[in-house]
């Protein structure tokens, strides 16, 4: 038997793999693949087998990468994305003049995009692809050079520059707060709250309000949302209370569409980053991109 050169899994061992990182759902990634469930759990319990440790944990709803799972995952991406990067340029030829930069929903919906005709004014020869998603996943793809990132600074493979910091408190709309114009901070677990189910824990919730400003509360009520700027069409349909991340919602607060409740105010744990790929030199695009988000965040932080 001819040895593998790399000593490596299978090719089409390792991509069922990625595809079931990437999606944590055997399921889905199935259905990326064109074939059953099946056939990606006997993928993934050979590579288990050969390489003598488990890779996912199998919960009753999906499963979670191990630690072991986390760092083939974290290499696989890089390995595949950059390939993808190489094929890409070789079928499209020059795509000095493109740029595609990823970020979540509110991150793009409510910050990046009412900005982004000072870019396109600036540059106008450069095209700007968004790719905007709640799954930190997916800014893995091979097209994202650029990502805008809440959390804490520390992402594997990834060069990270702080943009700003934020302040949270709690918002809704003006009908809502007038009726519960008694609230206090304490009182806020007893009325309804708007919670938003992040793919992305590095984002702050209603139990973590509370526990960061100790107001005492059971398991957080109320209803839940997929997205942030959803969750805030809600507040202002009056349906509730919602998390504020003040550089976000400040446009709703000054159109009078949200008003603040409470005097409750908290310094945001994280920051909001910009990161780039540690193994991928940018594109003259992607550095003007980078410069002038660079310059915007300057004035924010002047503001």
């Amino acid at each position: 038997m001819v040895r593998r050169y790399y000593d490596l899994p299978s090719l089409t061992a390792l991509a069922v793999f990625e595809a079931s990182a990437r999606h944590l759902s055997f399921k889905l990634a199935a259905a990326e693949l064109n074939v059953t469930p099946g056939a990606v759990s006997r993928q993934i319990k050979a590579i288990e087998d050969e390489i003598g440790v488990p890779l996912f944990v199998r919960l009753g709803t999906g499963v979670m990468l191990t630690s072991a799972g986390e760092d083939l995952y974290a290499v696989l991406a890089t390995g595949f994305s950059r390939a993808s990067e190489v094929v890409r340029s070789i079928k499209k030829g020059d795509r000095s003049k493109n740029v595609t930069i990823a970020c979540s929903d509110g991150i793009a919906s409510m910050w990046l995009i009412p900005r982004m005709p000072g870019f396109w004014n600036r540059y106008p020869e450069i095209a700007v692809d968004h790719l905007i998603s709640d799954n930190s996943r997916d800014y893995r793809r091979a097209e994202v050079e650029l990502r805008i990132r809440y959390g804490f600074g520390s992402w594997p493979d990834e060069s990270t520059e702080l943009l700003f910091d934020d302040t949270i408190y709690p918002v809704c709309g003006p009908d809502f707060a007038q009726e519960h114009r008694d609230a206090t901070a304490e009182s806020l677990p007893e009325l309804p709250l708007l919670h938003v189910n992040w793919v992305d824990p590095d984002w702050t919730g209603w139990d973590e309000v509370f526990r960061r400003a100790g107001i005492p509360h059971g398991t957080p009520r109320g209803r839940r949302f997929g997205k942030f700027s959803v969750t805030l069409q809600a507040a202002q349909a009056d349906q509730g209370i919602a998390v504020g991340w003040h550089r976000l919602v400040l446009p709703l607060i000054k159109d009078g569409k949200l008003v603040r409740i409470t005097d409750l105010e908290l310094p945001a744990p994280g920051g909001y980053y910009l990161t780039w790929n540690d193994n991928r030199t940018l594109s003259p695009a992607a550095e003007l991109l980078r410069k002038w988000l660079r310059e915007l965040a300057a004035e924010e932080r002047e503001n």
